[in-house]
């Protein structure tokens, strides 16, 4: 039985990025090591801008009516 990967929260994964930046910024870090780490990185920010599209997908706001209702974005 395949077992099913656990999604990182948004949090873990911007945690990610600053580990991926602190390497990429290491002196000692070798053309090809920091080429995987870009390429990890770029993919690390592609889950991380999903996951945040996710979230603004589900937000909600209070009427003035006490109703809850789908947020749109650019709405005043």
């Amino acid at each position: 039985m395949a077992e099913e990967k656990k999604e990182r929260s948004l949090e873990e994964n911007f945690k990610g990025l600053e580990e991926i930046l602190d390497r990429l910024e290491s002196e000692d870090i070798s053309l090809e090591e920091a080429f995987r780490a870009y390429s990890s990185g770029m993919e690390l920010l592609k889950l991380c801008n999903d996951q945040i599209d996710r979230v603004e997908k589900r937000v909600l706001k209070l009427t003035e009516e006490g109703q809850m209702e789908a947020f749109e974005y650019g709405e005043q």
